[in-house]
């Protein structure tokens, strides 16, 4: 729709403009080409009604070339002669070019006046034309050319010797000190990478200055000789022309890429204010009201993004192409992107910082999350390390942390200490008070855990064939707490033993007849070790 409201108002304004001037070629009229001999511009015609420019160049440039390429014809032949209001160029009797008023008002100068210059022009080329064509010419340029092109061999040579004794100056001064470094870093394959970019930073000179002289061998060699003299002109504008244009560019950006610089300054001025301001925070020399010293480098991260997110907002419009469709298509292409494909990313994200200024953990807590108990031993913003007591790490997303229950048992033990408990089925025959004396001896016996409070014992329930008791005790260490609890049930089967009490089955059928107890004087049996 847009190119097509776009085309119809140009048909418009060239409609207005040839009932304006009440000519139909008034287009056509500022467009004028360029008449060639071996590639030079001659002069340059305009375009008629009849036959475009391009068109009426193409054919005066044959004819010309036709009569410098007869010599029959003398150069001094070319001549312009009046007919009517227009004036002819001639050479003898052949007709190179019709002059009109137009071409005249063109040039800003009398007719009679351009189809003498004009002639005059046509001359020197054609003396020009027969000269470069000449034997003597031609075996001179051949000569120049050969000349040329052994300095190019010489000097490609040169430059070939020149950058090995240059990379041979640098292994030599320089390799053994990057390896020294590497060694006391321990960081060897990091030395041969920058060594192999230094050599790769020399190659690549070495080659621009290789093509830069083949670049000016081809300039001088092709514009020897009058037949590749126009190609001579192509080559090097395919090469210079690029560069011509992206040095008109940058010369352009110049303003931008300053205003880019101080945003980039500012920007990495106000990250540095901000993690001196946090780092600060993190080790407690500045203090908050309200604010943890845990919730620092988050808080970090946060702040760090959205002082980038501004710089690039005001950073955007004066970034080069930016007002471009590719570019715009580009940008638009990779927020769908990044929309469709970054939901489990940002909510894993969100569920991070959420856990962070929750405080639900922190690292080196004991926890458990969902089937899994053990060490966090890191917080990323994505997923949580857990190093669990088999010394397995368990990767786990912030986000089903989120939706899971977690169980902290480091956070209280720090205070007040973290409650151990395990249970025993007794049968009804035994007395309660000596269950639970046997048990608080056993919780007494177990070295780690506290005996300020002293442990309690709870009567959890009155099972169809057994009491099950409950002790429970305090322990400050939440990493030991699978050591301490095989060391109470050790003590608990100890105790009972002593005493001849026997710990009953889920369930059984009937009573056994001798109790399930161990004799003392069985307790150290192979493979068991007096203590």
């Amino acid at each position: 729709m847009v190119p097509t409201l776009i085309a119809l108002v140009l048909l418009a304004s060239s409609a207005l403009t040839s009932t304006a001037t009440g000519q139909e070629d008034a287009p056509e009229a500022h467009h004028t080409a360029a008449v060639q001999l071996d590639g030079v511009d001659l002069f340059r015609v305009r375009g008629v009604s009849a036959i475009p420019a391009d068109e009426r160049a193409r054919l005066i440039s044959e004819r010309i070339e036709e009569v410098a390429g007869d010599p029959s014809i003398v150069p001094d032949a070319v001549q312009s002669v009046a007919r009517g209001a227009a004036m002819e160029i001639k050479a003898g009797e052949r007709l190179l070019l019709t002059m009109f008023e137009a071409d005249a008002r063109r040039e800003d100068v009398n007719l009679p006046t351009l189809a003498d210059v004009t002639a005059n022009r046509i001359r020197v080329a054609i003396v020009t034309y027969r000269h470069d064509r000449s034997v003597d010419e031609l075996r001179r340029n051949a000569g120049y050319g050969a000349v040329v092109t052994l300095i190019l061999a010489i000097a490609i040579v040169l430059v070939i010797l020149a950058w090995r004794r240059l990379v041979a100056i640098l292994e030599e001064r320089y390799r053994h000190r990057i390896e020294a470094l590497s060694q006391q870093t321990f960081r060897l394959v990091e030395a041969e990478r920058v060594f192999a970019a230094l050599s790769g930073l020399v190659r690549g000179a070495r080659s621009v200055v290789i093509l830069a002289l083949v670049l000016v061998w081809v300039s001088v060699v092709l514009d020897l000789f009058p037949w590749t003299r126009p190609f001579e002109r192509r080559v090097v504008g395919y090469v210079l022309t690029p560069l011509a244009i992206l040095a008109r560019g940058l010369v352009a950006l110049v303003p931008n890429l300053v205003f880019l610089a101080i945003v980039a300054a500012l920007t990495r001025w106000v990250l540095g204010l901000l993690f001196l301001f946090f780092s600060a925070l993190d080790q407690g020399t500045i203090r908050l009201a309200g604010f943890e010293r845990e919730w620092a480098w988050a808080t970090h991260r946060i702040a760090r993004v959205v002082a980038i997110v501004f710089a690039l907002v005001v950073a955007f419009p004066y970034i080069p192409g930016s007002d471009s469709e590719a570019f715009r298509g580009v940008t638009i292409f990779l927020g769908i992107m990044f929309s469709l494909g970054s939901s489990s990313i940002i909510a894993n994200a969100l569920a991070g910082y959420s856990l962070i200024y929750r405080r639900a953990f922190k690292i080196g807590d004991r926890v458990k999350i969902g089937e899994v108990v053990g060490d966090v031993t890191e917080m990323r913003l994505q997923v949580t390390h857990v190093r669990t007591p088999k010394r397995e790490e368990v990767v786990v997303p912030n986000s089903s942390i989120l939706a899971s229950e977690v169980v902290n048992y480091s956070s209280y033990a720090r205070a007040g200490g973290v409650i151990l408990h395990t249970t025993v089925g007794i049968g009804y025959e035994v007395p309660w008070r000596q269950v639970e004396a046997m048990l608080l001896l056993a919780a007494e016996r177990t070295p780690g855990l506290r005996h300020d409070p002293p442990p309690f014992v709870l009567v959890r329930a009155l099972g169809d064939f057994a009491v099950t008791y409950e002790i429970n005790a305090l322990c400050d260490d939440a990493q030991a707490m699978f050591l301490l609890y095989s060391v109470l049930h050790r003590e608990i089967l100890d105790v009972f033993n002593e005493h001849g009490v026997q710990i009953m089955t889920p369930a059984y059928e009937g009573d056994p007849e001798q109790p399930k107890t161990v004799a003392k004087e069985r307790w150290f049996e192979p493979p068991a070790k007096r203590e």
